[in-house]
């Protein structure tokens, strides 16, 4: 990447940065004991967002993953005592995925983690350099454009 590819030169700088993320927050995860995978705490903090126990296909549905990753994931924090499958109770024959205290307790874990990790990520950066990658970072996610760019 040169600065005649600025934007090649930021995909890679995200890649890093992503890679960086990652590498951290599982140093983090592993400190803390937990046994639980970087994929299984997405998959445990993607169920606290649901109101009532989802069902299989709605976890793969929202993770984008496929239902036999789903599976997979759910079977090790089961046997964890992290989640429990339940049969729903309008329909036997569907299984929905509920979290145990264990796992309410392993998501505070998680979450203490990530601040961790987030803490030492964005040391080097002062209060306005945060809020101004705030405000990028969701530009970037959400895919509009800040009022600040409107305007100029």
């Amino acid at each position: 990447m040169t600065a005649s590819d600025p934007d090649g030169l930021l995909a890679e700088q995200l890649l890093r940065l992503t890679r960086r993320v990652h590498r951290i927050q599982k140093r983090h995860l592993e400190r803390r004991g937990l046994g639980i995978t970087p994929a299984q705490s997405r998959l445990l903090r993607t169920l606290a967002h649901y109101g009532s126990p989802p069902r299989m296909a709605d976890l793969a549905e929202r993770l984008e993953v496929v239902p036999r990753a789903v599976t997979t994931l759910v079977d090790g924090l089961e046997a964890n005592g992290k989640v429990r499958r339940v049969p729903d109770p309008a329909n036997r024959r569907v299984i929905r995925i509920e979290l145990t205290d264990d796992g309410r307790a392993a998501l505070r874990e998680l979450r203490a983690a990530r601040r961790t990790a987030a803490e030492e990520i964005l040391a080097p950066l002062g209060n306005e350099q945060r809020e101004t990658l705030g405000e990028l970072l969701n530009a970037l996610i959400d895919g509009t454009v800040s009022p600040r760019d409107v305007s100029s």
